[in-house]
């Protein structure tokens, strides 16, 4: 497994993050627990997932997942554990969103879920525009000050966002966000363009997710279907081209893909099984050579050379 920062923080996580939002709606309880199990015994301390996963009829049932694990097994302080604040979690007007109302509410139901007294990195999963940032890191500080979270990330921030979070908590002396979860594959680049840059600037760490493309990257079943994709393009085509030239699974090049990018501390991987988490470890094994890199910029242009200039020119 490889290893790096949490953003600019001294937390050390593995650069593959274990995501569970199939978990319960998608994956058994008892194939959770083995996926799990199976990751963190291959270096995978990266735990992320949400105060709403589990779907509109049962949301907080991933959480709850997780916290019977966490309890089954004890081994709480070996993973870095990361959850996400804003979704609508009942009837009430302040049961949503980033204000402080919600925050202290929505923090202590996590922490009833998971079944632990701290987490590790609590993300806000979108941007609150209703929301004062001065609110909103006066409630985080107040998490820190109980010892409830160690760290605040972000999470589908514009640049500017980015921006706007970092300088607000750097005006109150405040530590700020040290990470952002954002879309980014082979076919979605738009992030390099300005996110990449304000979280280089800011010293986040920039974790990717749907990695695959909603499974377009992971190449042709048995039965020769594309999943994600309606019908086969010239793109793809040329994409599991060049992935059997090298005799490589297209998956985890999408992922060693995201490894070698620079400013990105890992992508999220998604098991549904067991067979899924062996395979997407795999990619931490694959090295890219410059000629591999610049093949697939051909490929999958980016959004337009160098950033941000490519857009502040």
């Amino acid at each position: 497994m490889q290893y790096s920062q949490l953003g600019r923080t001294g937390a050390t996580v593995s650069r593959l993050v274990l995501g569970t939002m199939n978990f319960g709606p998608h994956t058994a309880e008892e194939d959770a627990f083995a996926i799990m199990d199976r990751a963190l015994d291959a270096g995978v301390t990266f735990f992320d997932t949400a105060n709403g996963y589990g779907g509109t009829d049962r949301r907080g049932w991933t959480e709850e997942i997780i916290g019977r694990w966490l309890a089954s097994r004890g081994r709480r302080e070996e993973i870095v554990l990361a959850t996400k604040v804003f979704g609508e979690m009942g009837p009430g007007r302040n049961d949503r969103g980033l204000s402080a109302l919600n925050i202290r509410r929505a923090v202590d139901a996590s922490l009833r879920r998971l079944q632990t007294d701290h987490i590790d990195l609590y993300q806000m999963h979108h941007v609150d525009r209703s929301a004062p940032w001065e609110e909103i890191w006066q409630a985080m500080d107040l998490l820190v000050a109980q010892g409830k979270i160690s760290y605040v990330g972000s999470s589908n921030f514009a640049g500017w966002h980015l921006a706007q979070a970092s300088e607000a908590a750097r005006a109150r002396h405040s530590l700020g966000p040290v990470s952002e979860q954002s879309l980014y594959n082979l076919l979605t680049r738009d992030i390099e363009l300005e996110v990449l840059p304000a979280a280089e600037h800011y010293g986040l760490g920039v974790i990717a997710w749907s990695p695959l493309a909603g499974g377009r990257l992971g190449g042709r079943s048995e039965q020769g279907v594309r999943r994600g994709d309606v019908a086969p393009t010239a793109q793809l085509d040329r994409w599991e081209a060049f992935c059997a030239q090298r005799d490589l699974a297209p998956g985890q090049v999408a992922l060693a893909w995201l490894l070698h990018r620079p400013g990105v501390l890992g992508p999220i991987i998604g098991p549904r099984t067991s067979d899924q988490l062996d395979s997407a470890i795999g990619a931490v094994d694959i090295s890219l050579s410059e000629d591999d890199l610049a093949a697939l910029d051909e490929i999958f242009p980016g959004p337009g050379g160098p950033a941000p200039e490519a857009y502040a020119w």
